[in-house]
């Protein structure tokens, strides 16, 4: 569990570190972006391997017909972090698409998964990205939306989405349990 702790803090240090911190943010310049990436994928690591080596601890019980759910929230999650929303027409004034996304990522994977590990994971996940919009809003408050593009775009990264969806899902089949049923 420590290692998922501890992931989790570098994650949310790592992404807030720009908004909480802006002078020592801008004073590493260039070279802080690779830090903060570097971060990053320490903090994934150390997210992954604690999560994996945590034993099951039963928190609730997942309904079977939850896989569907969490399926059509993945694809939903995979649109949003596309960049869909800000060139097609219908979520084109959407501030945070990405995060969104997160969020849906993150509640569809509590639908499914009721054990410790998971809780503390995908619910520290959707806590980070509820409090990074909370941050960039307050820190940014003049955002402007993106020029309406085309449902033409929006069509074509939704199919993209579907895509991804089955290629994610494959290679989640793979490496831990298949998100889809059958």
């Amino acid at each position: 569990m420590a290692l998922l702790i501890l992931g989790i803090i570098l994650w949310w240090g790592a992404h807030l570190f720009k908004r909480l911190a802006p002078a020592q943010r801008a004073s590493l310049g260039d070279k802080g972006k690779g830090l903060v990436a570097l971060l990053l994928v320490l903090s994934v690591v150390l997210m992954v391997l604690g999560y994996r080596g945590m034993d099951y601890i039963h928190v609730w019980a997942p309904m079977p017909f939850m896989v569907h759910i969490n399926n059509t929230l993945m694809l939903f999650a995979l649109y949003f972090t596309s960049p869909g929303p800000k060139k097609g027409a219908l979520f084109y004034k959407m501030r945070h698409p990405m995060l969104t996304g997160f969020k849906i990522w993150a509640v569809a994977h509590l639908l499914v998964n009721g054990d410790l590990a998971s809780v503390i994971l995908f619910g520290s996940m959707l806590a980070w990205a509820v409090v990074e919009v909370i941050t960039i809003n307050k820190s940014e408050p003049n955002w402007q939306p993106n020029p309406k593009g085309s449902i033409a775009k929006d069509a074509m990264f939704f199919v993209a989405s579907i895509v991804l969806l089955a290629v994610i899902g494959y290679i989640h089949g793979l490496i831990g349990p298949s998100p889809f049923p059958g």
